[in-house]
């Protein structure tokens, strides 16, 4: 009977484990819909919303700046990674990102997601709709096959440069 009773209290826990990660995700998510209501988008009208969460419980939000020179504007994802990194965080356990899409879940840009691959391929990523619901990715998953700090270190040719 001890068992069995130990057995319920594994469940109980794993029960209250992923009540946890749910509420926790929940809260990530609605943190970036509300960062989604600063996004400066004049150009666009695509409001984008982040919201990184750090292994330390600490979260950035961000959102997107365009600028009248296109290429110069920058994405929610890339505000807030670029918020933590200058606090002096570098290791993220999701990102939440958030927009006013209905019918599709909201996707990283290539850029971002090489952005986000530079602190890892192994962290969380949820692609959200105004609602709430979300699909739940990797970092590694969004950029397969990808290129990262880690390439930098292994062994290459040595070439000289005959410029």
């Amino acid at each position: 009977m001890g068992e069995v009773q130990i057995v319920h209290e594994v469940r109980n826990d794993a029960a209250d484990g992923l009540n946890g990660h749910l509420a926790e995700v929940k809260e990530l998510i609605g943190r970036s819909l509300e960062a989604k209501k600063f996004a400066y988008c004049p150009y666009s009208k695509f409001r984008v919303g982040a919201a990184l969460l750090t292994h330390d419980g600490t979260v950035f939000t961000g959102c997107n700046v365009e600028n009248a020179c296109f290429c110069l504007g920058i994405c929610a994802e890339r505000t807030a990674i670029s918020k933590a990194v200058s606090e002096g965080h570098r290791d993220f356990k999701a990102i939440a990102i958030a927009s006013d899409m209905c019918e599709q879940f909201i996707s990283p840009c290539g850029g971002c997601r090489q952005f986000m691959r530079e602190f890892g391929a192994n962290w969380d990523v949820y692609l959200s709709k105004p609602d709430g619901s979300y699909v739940e990715m990797r970092v590694g998953d969004l950029l397969p096959a990808s290129f990262g700090p880690e390439d930098l270190k292994v062994k290459k040719n040595n070439i000289m440069n005959e410029f």
